[in-house]
């Protein structure tokens, strides 16, 4: 990238000079797409939109849990255990023989029979920025992300189909201090493109909206393409300038697409469907990601977070599952009578589970040992239960699921070798995944 000065004011802020004063060759003055579009030149997997060779699923829809959900109080209670462990909830039954769920989840127990379940996800690390670059790209680092999300990943070998971007995140990828799940040394054009909030009213995507931009913006737009026109004629040899104007037509073709403007109109939908996903965040952003999939978008990750209650946990859980239930039940269930599971896998899961103790404050605290996975769709066998944890929720006992396993299971999925290198900016080939195998049982 190239920065371009467009102001020789000095305007600047306690770190530097302002954000106002600069801005990045490729980003076109607002628009954040031509960066992303940059891995359709470069991609190297299926572009037609058809299965690769050997997947199960052309599409992936991650709902990310961020802060993780308390497995004890939602798909691994232990009804048996002391007061301190079991939680306020009863259970019930579902449409699986034999599998009880809290009963706080009565639309997701009509719908098990459609999904697995994975008791048993297990990793050792209890720091939320740590464990969830772990458990999003399947490579353990440092808390700021040393590896390829796993979306990054599939945009890389895939590349573009269409005028939709490969890998998108609604609204946003997740985030506690910064910005998590990205695509590392990929570097930038294979980031996810943000959706924004579908449950704002009047939804609009920014860079979809081709029209409403003022004299002023407009005015700072001219000039960047104008620094960039001056800057390619001096810059020679350089891919990057070289390239700028495929790229900025490309971004063009998607604010004009009716493709990519249909996809993300989520107010084409009825209010009845609306309303059965829920007038929330968390609702109408697992709507969205139906829509995305449908119309050709390889990876959404859903970023649904707020578990992270250290205290007052059933407080926060009497509001919290209901929406979860409604929600995920939704998505289920549309993506299975619309017959989207045949080509798209559904993974949710958090970056750990919360411990088997009540603690001091009526909260759960970090438990990378122990916690529940959801996964549907692409081959996946419905109605199965796969691992288990000890008495006290705690531990795992039967089975356990690293976040490498579960990065391969989804890499593989999708038609991507696991094992695959690829090549950091320095020349180092970097294997996608250092370890791992896929859980098989899933599609047993």
């Amino acid at each position: 990238m190239l920065d371009v000065v467009l102001n020789h004011q000095p305007h600047t802020v306690c770190t530097g000079p302002s954000r106002r004063d600069f801005l990045r060759v490729g980003a076109l003055a607002g628009l954040s797409l031509p960066a992303l579009l940059r891995a359709e030149a470069n991609a190297a997997g299926k572009k037609d939109g058809s299965l690769a060779k050997g997947a199960r699923a052309k599409s992936v829809v991650l709902v990310y849990l961020g802060g993780g959900l308390s497995h004890h109080d939602s798909f691994d209670p232990k009804p048996d255990a002391s007061d301190d462990i079991r939680g306020k909830y009863s259970t019930i039954g579902t449409t699986v023989p034999s599998l009880r769920i809290s009963d706080k989840l009565p639309l997701m127990a009509s719908v098990m029979n459609k999904l697995a379940l994975v008791r048993s996800g297990a990793h050792n690390n209890d720091h939320h920025e740590t464990a969830t670059n772990w458990v999003l790209s399947g490579r353990f680092g440092t808390p700021f992300g040393d590896y390829p999300a796993i979306g990054a990943v599939v945009a890389h070998e895939t590349g573009f189909t269409g005028t939709l971007p490969p890998y998108v995140a609604v609204p946003r990828n997740p985030s506690f201090t910064w910005e998590l799940g990205k695509s590392a040394f990929l570097g930038g054009r294979y980031e996810s493109f943000k959706a924004g909030d579908p449950n704002q009213a009047d939804y609009k995507v920014q860079d979809l909206t081709a029209g409403g931009v003022g004299a002023k913006r407009a005015a700072r737009r001219d000039t960047l393409l104008k620094a960039v026109d001056g800057l390619a004629k001096r810059v020679e040899g350089n891919d990057q300038i070289a390239t700028y104007d495929e790229f900025h037509a490309r971004a063009r073709e998607m604010v004009l697409s009716t493709e990519a403007r249909t996809a993300f109109a989520i107010d084409r939908e009825t209010d009845k469907v609306r309303d059965r996903y829920g007038r929330n965040s968390a609702g109408q952003s697992m709507l969205l990601a139906r829509r995305l999939v449908e119309s050709g978008v390889r990876f959404v990750t859903v970023n649904y977070g707020g578990w992270d209650h250290h205290a007052k946990i059933f407080e926060s859980l009497d509001k919290k599952l209901p929406e979860f239930d409604a929600a995920v039940s939704a998505l289920v269930e549309d993506m299975h009578v619309r017959g989207a599971f045949e080509n798209t896998l559904l993974v949710v899961m958090g970056e750990f589970g919360r411990g088997p103790k009540i603690n001091k404050d009526a909260g759960r605290d970090h438990w990378g040992p122990a916690a529940s996975l959801l996964f549907a769709g692409a081959g996946v066998k419905p109605g199965q239960v796969i691992g288990k944890t000890d008495k006290q929720g705690g531990y795992v006992t039967q089975r356990p699921v690293s976040p490498a396993d579960v990065a391969y299971t989804i890499l593989d999925a999708v038609g991507i070798d696991p094992r695959k290198q690829l090549v950091a900016p320095d020349g180092r080939p970097i294997e996608i995944l250092d370890q791992g195998e896929p859980v098989k049982e899933l599609f047993e």
